[in-house]
């Protein structure tokens, strides 16, 4: 059994040591632990300080592009050098490594694909009441468009079995966290979470400017996830808006028609008559895109197999080398 954990890196020069010698060297069940680096185009010498420290592994992008992108380098690589589960932490050493056991235990007794760390949002310090506020808000949001349990969807502190990591996709440019959520939960994915503690802060976070711009790329992420994978739900509830208001709009002419007051209410029925037409017009998106989505989900698994095939020729290959 193979465990790498995988840590992306931008400009993280100052604190990456101090986040790599808090990770463990020896787990039980766990035969190999390796580790590796995802360079999303630091300026600084990232780069030289893991090569120093020993990481097993680095991926280097030579422009920034983005937490999203790296963690799905990051996970492609695990996977071609034999990893059967992959564990994600962060550079700044905000999360606890001794906790990685914690992630890994269910993987290794075979209850979960997905593991995700669990802070104590409310107990950690350097988090504002807001901010606090927030967390739970947005975790109780996800939890409602992945119909899944997990508490603390921003976490980043992660473990995948090579199971999950091959069937996840990443889309949007900003964060996997909310999304690979979504998806394992409306795909099925068996994830659950388990309580983590979390460090001092060293550094203050990169992934947002601001409290607002945070909230606004992050509900745009679950709304664009839940469209992708729900979509006829989805296009349903907006389509339904205009529709209900045009069939009251509709009735209320009609009971004027029957009282010989119609004249006077023509602009009512053609409001209706639009509003009808742009919810059943909504309608129909919504079954276009579901049947989109089905398509989806058979590349999806094409995707997987392919995979599958890949990291495995991959395995045999080194095999016969070594």
């Amino acid at each position: 059994m193979k465990l790498i954990i995988q840590i992306p890196c931008y400009n993280e020069a100052e604190t990456l040591t101090v986040a790599l010698d808090a990770l463990p060297k020896h787990i039980d069940g766990i035969d190999t632990i390796e580790y590796l680096i995802i360079d999303d185009g630091s300026k600084d010498n990232t780069v030289e300080v893991a090569r120093n420290w020993g990481v097993n592994y680095i991926v280097s992008f030579r422009r920034n592009k983005g937490l999203a992108k790296g963690f799905m380098a990051g996970l492609d690589a695990c996977l071609r050098n034999g990893a059967d589960i992959i564990v994600n932490t962060d550079a700044d050493n905000q999360y606890c490594g001794d906790d990685i056991e914690k992630l890994v235990r269910p993987i290794l007794e075979g209850k979960s694909d997905i593991v995700i760390g669990e802070r104590p949002i409310d107990q950690t310090e350097h988090f504002s009441p807001l901010k606090k506020k927030l967390q739970h808000l947005g975790s109780w949001v996800v939890q409602k468009a992945s119909k899944s349990d997990i508490p603390d969807a921003p976490s980043g502190f992660r473990a995948f079995s090579r199971e999950a990591a091959m069937r996840l996709n990443v889309t949007n440019e900003y964060t996997y966290t909310l999304e690979t959520i979504v998806q394992a939960g409306r795909t099925r994915i068996a994830q659950t979470s388990v309580p983590i503690r979390t460090n001092a802060e060293l550094r203050p976070s990169r992934l947002f400017n601001s409290m607002m711009g945070y909230v606004k790329k992050s509900m745009v992420t679950i709304l664009r996830a839940y469209v992708m994978y729900k979509p006829m739900a989805a296009f349903f509830c907006v389509g339904a808006i205009p529709f209900v208001i045009g069939l009251i709009l509709g009735i209320r002419f009609l009971i004027f028609m029957g009282m010989g007051q119609s004249a006077g209410h023509v602009q009512s029925l053609i409001l209706a008559s639009t509003l009808l037409m742009m919810g059943f017009m909504t309608w129909i998106i919504g079954l276009q895109a579901d049947v989109i989505a089905k398509n989806r989900q058979i590349l999806e698994d094409i995707q997987y197999r392919v995979r599958k095939m890949d990291y495995d020729a991959e395995q045999k290959k080194k095999e016969e080398q070594a």
